[in-house]
């Protein structure tokens, strides 16, 4: 390929489809970021579907916290690709790659569902991100990519805290039916 000043736009994407792939085959920081980004896209569509959607007693309020949740994906989003920009990494940019490389799941049907419901899922959705986050610090500590873990720790961080918050509203611990427990009764 030519250098990076003289290669045509597709030369360049058609090197970054390529290494994306290598990254994939062997996980590197950036790759599972990748998976992250892509995840908080899907996310951001299942909290609009659940704010626009949800029904019950608590509707106003549970809009209200889908609405916050909403704002604070995109925020996250748009921070961590900045941060694998500044770390000359790519970030998924296309809905291919978003769907491509999420994990979580999306189905119109779910508008349907409780609130207790839509609320439980929403806590696995944060549980299985937390999967990648957590293998996506252990593999920028191991790069020595500082400023991605540090990242990824706030993503955590904020994770964990809306899976407390919404656990709660369940009448749930934090971890209650996220943690494989021992049946040794």
């Amino acid at each position: 390929m030519k250098n990076m000043t003289t290669a045509t736009p597709e030369q360049l994407f058609e090197a970054e489809v390529k290494q994306a792939d290598i990254d994939h085959h062997t996980p590197t920081a950036g790759a599972m970021t990748g998976h992250i980004v892509s995840n908080l896209v899907v996310l951001s569509d299942k909290l609009q579907m659940a704010k626009w959607y949800v029904k019950g007693m608590q509707a106003e309020q549970l809009k209200d916290l889908f609405g916050k949740l909403l704002h604070q994906a995109y925020a996250q989003k748009d921070a961590l690709g900045a941060v694998l920009i500044d770390e000359a990494l790519v970030t998924p940019s296309t809905q291919k790659e978003f769907g491509e490389y999420a994990m979580l799941e999306e189905n119109g049907q779910n508008k349907y569902e409780s609130a207790e419901w839509i609320i439980n899922d929403l806590v696995h959705d944060y549980d299985t991100e937390n999967m990648f986050v957590t293998r996506a610090i252990k593999l920028a500590d191991k790069e020595d990519r500082p400023v991605l873990a540090q990242h990824l720790i706030g993503l955590l961080r904020d994770n964990n805290h809306n899976i407390a918050r919404l656990q709660a509203l369940l009448g749930n611990t934090p971890r209650e039916g996220l943690d494989e427990e021992d049946d040794e009764d």
